[in-house]
């Protein structure tokens, strides 16, 4: 036997809480395991990890294998291509069995002595969950400003350090939005975000002059919609601190300052207006600006001069606006505009010179299905682009492209250590046919020998919310699957951005059913086609992918053999009523608002917890984090209690519960590679392929 079934779950209690709205009643038995700090529900989650360690330990021994074996194909002394950045070489490396990196420097050459601004290791000791910011580095290249979080709540404490001397400046600023921060031209001066240590919704924007008492930091900003977040950075002209306020789907707003002026206020640069998305980038006198106004659902580009850039009169069209193009943003450069663009679900990178006569062109990639991106470009006076490919059978890799010559140079593939050769694997593109006739790309990934005669096991992966896109990348570990007869299918489902702005709207609001319904139709048509059967599909998803599954699983069980649930957001209509944790206010624009009724019984159609029946389900393994800011730990807990309840089928429901992390897991990357054994365990458990 494959698992040790002969233990009895966990059984939480019944204790009714009833709520009224909208002449409706929702009865929710297990509400009270959001007590977070009673040693009671402390005591049922150590239960159920109990639980399913007891059910697992057949498979202990397996899940160790298949630890060792994803450990194994980790280069583990390590490094990232490094980037200019001014006088600097910067990039972070990993030593011999380390679980974090060291984020170091170098000064003009890349022979030059190395810096190390932060062992990430040091500071992680004694700590179950660590992480750190990459340096922010002040302009004369002598200060660091870095956030690290050591409860997974996303909550970073700002810290200084003198890269000239190591010492660690006593300024200690707690409660800020990780990597928002933004020094000024005067190298002492530095702006940053704080959060609300309750909804974790960064709101105010403070300044602060090293040296000084943080209680004498000055408020610079306060945004008053609950429903916008905030970010700041400083432009790659370094000319100004920006300052932007977005909210989700419906508007932006930037201010500028000034940053030789930081005691200045933030200006507006194009006023808030509802349906009104852009982005803008500095060069020279002129802005350029990313926009959906006049109804350019898929944005166009324009340039502005610098002194009218709220003058829409005065917007000059460079790239008009393409029903079939999605325009993701830009990456400027004193002689190029660099644009990544989407077109039929598949990332474009084009090149344009800014002044000359130059032709302007697109890069070739040469595959069926990869992702392809900018990455670090911090330079501006460069004819180099850096940029990212990776695809489902060929790992990362950072190349450096000369846009005058249209010279490729490969900086580094991420090597897999062992025997993988990527000829053994096939990537493929598919489109299922939705049941509204709309054409959903899949991308598809299996071992040469993989037979296609609706025997074979395959996971089908997918997200589907926020405008996110999934686009096919490589992972060293999901050759374990691979290599022991799965199949890897990502659904670029409606609720993405895949396939343009249209392909999100159709996947949210009072549309949201379209990402559940995709998912089933890409799960029929891999069915029909003879990719897999139902006793051999199984599906993963986390967080609002963790929806999906929770929702595919009411709607359409028969479907698969197993899911994974990976901190899956399931109680949808509770969740969006409390606007005092975190995923409410700010995320109206993406569920709905249900305190209006029309949002409120929509939800509640799909809602995975609303919508538990006394039917068969899949096999299920739901993992969540007790420190958890996005899902919290309650909604997976009520979730698994109430399908034991209710089920009527002798598969397994497992709950496993990190003690010590959030939302993202153990921060460690080896300590992560735990928690994929585990997952991969379970589906290759109940395949067989062990």
């Amino acid at each position: 036997m494959l698992f040790n079934e002969k233990n009895a779950p966990p059984k939480a209690a019944k204790l009714p809480t009833i709520f009224h709205l909208h002449s409706d009643t929702r009865t929710d038995d297990y509400y009270w395991l959001r007590e977070r700090e009673s040693e009671t529900v402390l005591d049922h989650l150590r239960a159920e990890n109990t639980y399913t360690d007891a059910v697992m330990a057949p498979l202990q021994d397996f899940k160790t294998q298949l630890f060792q074996e994803m450990k194994a194909r980790i280069k583990e002394k390590d490094e990232s291509v490094p980037v200019r950045d001014g006088a600097y070489w910067y990039y972070a490396r990993y030593d011999e069995g380390a679980e974090y990196p060291l984020y170091c420097r170098k000064h003009l050459s890349l022979e030059a002595p190395e810096g190390i601004m932060l062992d990430l290791n040091e500071h992680a000791a004694g700590h179950g969950y660590y992480s750190a910011t990459f340096p922010e580095i002040s302009d004369d290249d002598s200060l660091a400003a870095i956030g690290e979080d050591t409860l997974s709540r996303r909550l970073y404490t700002l810290r200084f350090r003198n890269l000239s001397t190591g010492e660690w400046l006593p300024d200690l600023i707690p409660n800020t939005e990780g990597g928002s921060y933004a020094w000024a031209a005067d190298n002492r001066t530095i702006f940053y975000i704080r959060k609300d240590v309750d909804t974790l919704l960064g709101y105010q924007v403070w300044r602060h002059e090293l040296g000084t008492d943080v209680r004498d930091d000055v408020l610079l900003y306060e945004e008053t919609d609950d429903q916008y977040y905030l970010g700041l950075y400083r432009t790659k002209s370094k000319k100004y601190v920006a300052l932007v306020a977005a909210h989700n789907g419906v508007a932006t707003e930037y201010r500028l300052l000034d940053a030789q002026n930081p005691q200045g206020e933030f200006a507006v640069a194009i006023p808030r207006r509802r349906g009104h998305e852009y982005s803008l980038e500095h060069y020279g006198d002129i802005f350029y600006l990313v926009t959906n106004q006049g109804g350019a659902e898929n944005f166009k580009l324009v340039q502005v001069a610098e002194d009218q850039v709220s003058d829409e009169s005065q917007w000059r069209e460079v790239i008009p606006h393409r029903a079939e193009v999605f325009l993701e943003g830009i990456e400027v450069f004193s002689q190029y505009l660099v644009v990544q663009e989407r077109s039929e679900g598949l990332l474009r990178i084009r090149v344009m010179p800014q002044n000359s006569e130059e032709n302007e062109h697109y890069l070739d990639f040469g595959e069926a299905a990869y992702t392809a991106y900018t990455s670090s470009n911090p330079e501006f006076d460069t004819s180099t682009l850096r940029y990212g490919y990776a695809s489902l059978t060929t790992p990362s890799s950072v190349y450096d492209y000369d846009m005058s010559t249209r010279a490729r140079t490969l900086m580094k593939e991420q090597e897999v250590v062992g025997d993988f050769d990527k000829t053994k694997y096939t990537t493929e593109r598919l489109h299922a046919t939705a049941r509204d006739g709309a054409k959903i790309p899949i991308s598809l990934v299996y071992r040469n020998d993989f037979v296609k005669d609706g025997s074979g096991p395959l996971l089908q992966y997918a997200y589907g919310s926020y405008g996110s896109s999934m686009d096919p990348t490589f992972s060293s570990v999901r050759l374990s699957l691979l290599d022991r007869g799965f199949a890897f299918v990502l659904c670029h489902i409606r609720g993405g951005q895949e396939m343009g702005r249209a392909w999100y709207d159709n996947g949210r609001l009072l549309r949201k059913l379209n990402t559940f319904t995709d998912f089933i139709d890409c799960a029929e048509f891999l069915i029909h086609e003879k990719w897999t059967s139902p006793a051999s599909l199984y599906a993963m998803g986390g967080s609002a992918g963790g929806l999906l599954m929770g929702a595919v699983a009411n709607l359409r069980p028969d479907l698969y053999h197993g899911m994974v649930a990976q901190v899956p957001f399931v109680d949808v209509v509770t969740t969006m009523l409390d606007d005092s944790i975190p995923l409410t206010t700010g995320e109206y624009e993406e569920w709905g608002n249900p305190n209006e009724e029309n949002f409120y019984q929509y939800m509640k159609s799909y809602s995975p917890y609303d919508n538990v029946k006394a039917q068969d389900y899949p096999n299920l393994l739901v993992t969540t984090g007790l420190h958890d800011s996005q899902v919290q730990y309650w909604e997976p807990a009520k979730w698994v209690a109430k399908l034991r309840e209710l089920k009527t089928d002798d598969n397994l429901v497992l709950l496993h519960c990190d003690m010590e992390t959030g939302h993202g897991g153990a921060s460690g990357r080896f300590k992560k590679l735990h928690d994929v054994a585990r997952e991969f365990a379970f589906l290759l458990g109940l395949a067989e392929k062990v």
